[in-house]
């Protein structure tokens, strides 16, 4: 079995074991437990569903099963069924505000994030790639960035290991630019990219001459965006880096950053800001008990 199967079952597990608790003693009371059930989970709105592996992983794990026309990544109208669920009804009722939550979360993000690229593609930014950051949630990173991918964005870093990510703590603490990208290089693999971090466009130039793969344009309005893109090319330097522009970025202003020629636009209201997509879970007698 691949780890990543594994690592999804782990969390999934989790999720359970913190909903459920020692049982769920109202379904226990009420329902037969040889009754066996079948249902459907509603989206009912607008969506660009998220979540249906991971939910059809969650009900196996119960010993139910889960099916669907849909693909992860699809867009459905409201009222449509993304997922028909069988099993035994007491497992069902149990996992269902688990699933309910992972489904509506994940197509949140998968919604957000596909709005945000329409926005930008647009609005002048073809070639733009939309990006999440590392503002998620604790234990949801896998499935959050999961469903930015499938809104059409990029994941960026998954973890600090991914890359390395040169800020203005770590220059606080370690030196200058030059000096930071010089020990980043002498220390870490040549198979990881070097990022910095600047807050003017003189800064940009210093660490496109420094060294970085990338220069991450920080906190910047578009029109500094666009000076610190124009004094890249003065300087004969913009074909040596990836620049990215974050910080303050919106569906209301993206399009101005798209304009501006960055290649990368990294947003972390698609994470930490993206509204939970309205679902329901409708679950009914099967006509066998067992």
């Amino acid at each position: 079995m691949e780890l990543a199967r594994l690592a999804v079952e782990d969390a999934l597990r989790s999720f359970i074991a913190e909903d459920i608790g020692y049982g769920d003693i109202t379904t226990n009371a009420l329902v037969d437990p040889k009754r066996k059930s079948e249902g459907r989970v509603v989206c009912n709105e607008n969506a660009v569903i998220a979540g249906l592996d991971e939910a059809t992983i969650l009900l196996q794990l119960v010993d139910c099963q889960g099916a669907s026309k849909f693909r992860d990544g699809e867009e459905v109208r409201a009222g449509s069924t993304i997922l028909s669920v069988t099993g035994h009804a007491r497992a069902l009722l149990g996992i269902e505000r688990t699933l309910l939550n992972l489904l509506s979360h994940m197509s949140g993000v998968a919604t957000a994030t596909a709005n945000i690229v329409s926005i930008a593609k647009k609005d002048g930014g073809a070639h733009v790639r939309i990006a999440c950051t590392r503002k998620t949630l604790p234990g949801l990173r896998y499935f959050e960035k999961r469903a930015v991918e499938l809104g059409g964005g990029d994941t960026h870093r998954l973890r600090t290991d991914d890359a390395v990510l040169i800020k203005d703590n770590h220059l606080t603490l370690s030196g200058t630019i030059e000096q930071s990208v010089r020990k980043a290089k002498e220390r870490v693999s040549f198979t990881k990219k070097i990022e910095v971090e600047a807050t003017t466009p003189a800064l940009a130039v210093e660490a496109a001459r420094a060294g970085a793969d990338i220069v991450l344009l920080d906190n910047m309005t578009p029109e500094d965006v666009q000076k610190s893109i124009n004094l890249l090319k003065a300087k004969r330097l913009r074909e040596q880096v990836i620049v990215e522009a974050s910080g303050g970025i919106t569906r209301e202003n993206i399009a101005g950053y798209a304009k501006s020629g960055v290649d990368v636009i990294s947003v972390g209201a698609i994470t930490h800001s993206a509204r939970a997509i309205d679902m329901s879970m409708e679950i009914r007698a099967s006509r066998t008990r067992g």
